[in-house]
């Protein structure tokens, strides 16, 4: 068994305590996500209530975005709009809906503002246990390499540099991790497009030095070269049981597609696995793929040994 933490079916599965223990902390998150735009909606309070009437809104020019929100336009929808469209929607906002609504007109505004933008931090929400999920293992990684004493860095998404200190790094933040082990460079990305699989993958493991993947280094060949690919994997960070069957089905049918690209290459990079939330069917085949080699590697994201182990693997390889 490649991942030495992992005896049985049953090891893969994820105990009750940390499915709950991971729907707590994402309940926390979405909530500190959230405080902004509830700030948002009382700054728009405060500035709407200079105006007298709702017709007075649409000359209060520090609200023109807002008004445009509260009228249900999202900010890429603002984007394709003329100054005349923006116009006429802001009217038809006040006119059939903050109007009516007489001395109350401020906080129907308000509730509006805040129903449009609720929606757009819905999707923002939806890929956050995804993001969060990534983030932990990224650090788990960095704290693997820290502790065996390798040296590793990490190439910020926001300014494009080479930084230490991952600990500083938001979630989402990270594009790529970058050590030495035993003399070979070695780079882990993260959510690239591979040529090779013309499709987003999760984590892809390089042969090759931090400035070979940079694109300020004028250098290719790198993504183009089915040899450079030492493993790929997919990251599942849902906690959610009702849809971890639904979730590993879309990852084993990646890594399928991972393997049988290469394969036509005539490569065979690694494949592996991680899943905050594994239920008794999906983990059987995951274990299934463990043993006949389909699979090379996996882990259950809330069991750190297992996690270390994954990590430990992808270092020295």
């Amino acid at each position: 068994m490649p991942n030495k933490r992992i005896h049985s079916p049953q090891d893969l599965v994820t105990p009750r305590a940390e499915i709950r223990a991971g729907f707590i902390a994402l309940a926390l998150e979405k909530t500190k996500e959230s405080t902004p735009v509830v700030d948002q909606g009382r700054a728009l309070k405060a500035l709407a209530s200079n105006a007298k009437n709702p017709q007075a809104l649409s000359a209060i020019k520090e609200i023109r975005g807002a008004l445009l929100t509260a009228a249900g336009l999202s900010d890429k929808a603002k984007n394709y709009l003329t100054d005349s469209d923006k116009t006429k929607a802001i009217k038809k906002l006040i006119d059939e809906f903050l109007a009516p609504e007489g001395g109350n007109f401020v906080d129907e505004l308000v509730y509006r503002f805040l129903l449009t933008r609720g929606d757009s931090l819905g999707g923002k929400m939806r890929n956050l246990a995804g993001r969060l999920g990534e983030h932990r293992f990224i650090r788990m990684l960095a704290a693997t390499c820290a502790v065996s004493g390798i040296s590793v860095q990490y190439l910020d998404a926001n300014g494009g540099e080479w930084r230490v200190g991952i600990e500083n790094a938001a979630a989402g933040k990270v594009k790529a991790l970058r050590w030495e082990s035993n003399a070979n460079a070695r780079t882990l990305v993260c959510n690239r497009t591979v040529p090779i699989v013309r499709k987003n993958v999760d984590f892809c493991l390089l042969d090759g030095a931090m400035d070979e993947v940079s694109s300020k280094s004028g250098r290719v060949a790198i993504w183009t070269d089915p040899q450079k690919y030492l493993a790929l994997g997919e990251l599942k960070g849902g906690f959610d049981p009702a849809g971890a069957d639904e979730h590993w089905k879309t990852a084993n049918s990646a890594l399928s597609r991972i393997r049988e690209s290469f394969k036509k290459r005539g490569v065979n990079p690694g494949t592996f696995f991680i899943g905050a939330a594994i239920e008794n069917a999906m983990a059987d085949e995951i274990y299934r793929q463990l043993k006949n080699g389909s699979l090379s590697n996996a882990a259950n994201l809330t069991n750190k040994n297992q996690v270390v182990a994954l990590c430990d693997w992808l270092i020295r390889m």
